[in-house]
């Protein structure tokens, strides 16, 4: 695998931002900022896809279980609920600034459980966005329930909507039908993908630097940046964690935004992006 090198146009897309990045090299540059701060400095109409993996207000004290243990749901002070009203007004103004920079024909995917979803979809469609399709995206291997009182949580939903209700998205149709998603025993050869997607959680290798409480596995997101981009598009992730969006759009030749306010997850996305080049080098 050889990573391409794009210099332009995003060149004069990160010209106009005020922020000086964190981390950039080639085709992938970083921030340390807050999302809706940056993207209020990019140009309207220069992003190709949004993928955003907001908070999703979990961290209330309780527990789950992670590799057969007792642990804390607590991730942190930016995963606390601060109620209904202000965790809304949070949603729709980040998708509001998401928006504005996306291209007519850009689309948004968001990824969310209950705690989150629903006032991310009530948002995207109170600012206009035209929704495309909701994702079930189960995973095969999800930890059990420790109270047995309620079902086990074993999938989330992705929302995917695009920009503009007229303009005309990219969807590469034929390789999502043909390609070879093997992994997935969902998805049928020969035929049409479907809304329910089987993917595991993170393997162990994708977290050998570290990791990040909501990481997302690396084939979620090869999925979602070749079905929705092409080469050389320019996708932002406003939320970057670890910049498993990144390492996606930078493996496939596409270029990379990311933003985040913890400095130790952008640490751990650059140990991340040097170990993908240097794997590629071979």
């Amino acid at each position: 695998m050889a990573l391409v090198t794009f210099q332009k146009p995003r060149q004069k897309i990160l010209a106009s931002v005020e922020f000086k990045p964190y981390f950039k090299q080639d085709n992938f540059v970083l921030y340390n900022a807050d999302s809706i701060d940056l993207l209020s400095s990019l140009p309207e109409n220069s992003i190709d896809m949004i993928f955003a993996d907001p908070p999703y207000n979990l961290s209330n004290g309780g527990f789950s279980v992670h590799a057969g243990k007792m642990v804390s749901v607590n991730k942190g002070d930016w995963d606390k609920s601060k109620g209904f009203e202000d965790d809304y007004d949070f949603h729709y103004r980040w998708l509001e600034a998401c928006r504005r920079v996306l291209k007519p024909h850009g689309t948004l995917w968001v990824s969310g459980t209950y705690h989150s979803i629903y006032q991310c979809g009530h948002a995207l469609q109170s600012l206009n966005y035209h929704i495309l399709n909701d994702i079930s995206w189960f995973k095969p291997n999800a930890s059990p329930n420790l109270s047995c009182r309620f079902f086990t949580a074993s999938h989330e939903t992705l929302i995917w909507a695009r920009k503009e209700k007229k303009a005309k998205h990219h969807f590469d149709y034929d390789l999502m039908k043909a390609g070879d998603w093997g992994r997935d025993f969902l998805k049928k050869p020969g035929l049409q993908m479907r809304s329910v997607w089987s993917i595991g959680t993170p393997k162990p290798g994708e977290k050998k630097f570290g990791k990040h409480p909501t990481q997302k596995p690396l084939e979620l997101l090869r999925r979602i940046v070749l079905a929705s981009t092409r080469k050389d598009d320019i996708v932002l992730d406003p939320f970057a964690g670890s910049s498993t969006t990144g390492l996606a759009a930078a493996a496939h030749g596409r270029k990379f935004i990311g933003i985040d306010l913890e400095k130790n997850y952008l640490d751990l996305s650059v140990k991340r992006y040097k170990d993908l080049v240097n794997v590629a080098k071979y």
